[in-house]
């Protein structure tokens, strides 16, 4: 049985971008389709490191070789984008928790958007013994130190951890550290392997 169960955050327990709110990122930003969202990601690990949001939006502007008209109404979107969780999943940190399981956190996140997500999910996020965010410790996965900083925290080695992520490199990663890391499939799949 897993007593030490660390969850990446987004593509987990939290829903990445919906259709919707990626065609909002898209008009706003006034160019659509791959080449958008290839600049969009490919400036992602320094804004998950800690870039602050204006600072994302002009690399990921010169990439494009153009101006965005309001980047503002683009912060704003892209951290709505990002706000909502899985009650499912939701559900099942709260029984690990009520079980006494030791529980993590280790998220790329960017720094604008860890108050909104913690004041509409701190209930939930209460029930973590660590919170380990990208933004706040200047490393991102797949980087190990990310890691080993979240296993730190939770007063743990890696070999006793079992991770889980919704991105094979970060899953990867982590096995590297030594952790037991599985790719995120669904909820049925994290209490099958807990109770392993």
């Amino acid at each position: 049985m897993a007593q030490v169960i660390i969850f990446d955050l987004f593509g987990v327990i939290a829903r990445t971008q919906s259709e919707a709110a990626r065609r909002r990122l898209e008009d706003l930003a006034g160019i659509s389709g791959a080449p958008f969202w290839d600049a969009y990601w490919a400036c992602r690990p320094a804004y998950d490191a800690g870039q602050d949001s204006a600072a994302y939006w002009a690399s990921v502007a010169d990439r494009l070789g153009t101006r965005f008209p309001d980047v503002p109404a683009l912060i704003e979107a892209d951290l709505d984008s990002w706000s909502e969780a899985d009650p499912e999943m939701v559900a099942l940190v709260t029984a690990l928790a009520d079980q006494g399981r030791t529980l993590g956190l280790l998220s790329n996140i960017i720094g604008d958007l860890v108050p909104r997500f913690e004041a509409r999910h701190g209930g939930w996020l209460g029930r973590f013994d660590a919170l380990t965010y990208s933004c706040d410790i200047g490393v991102a996965k797949p980087d190990p130190r990310a890691y080993r900083i979240c296993c730190e925290r939770l007063g743990v080695s890696p070999s006793e951890a079992l991770f889980f992520d919704d991105t094979e490199r970060n899953v990867l990663a982590a096995r590297e550290t030594g952790m037991r890391a599985e790719v995120f499939t669904s909820a049925d799949q994290v209490r099958a392997l807990v109770a392993a």
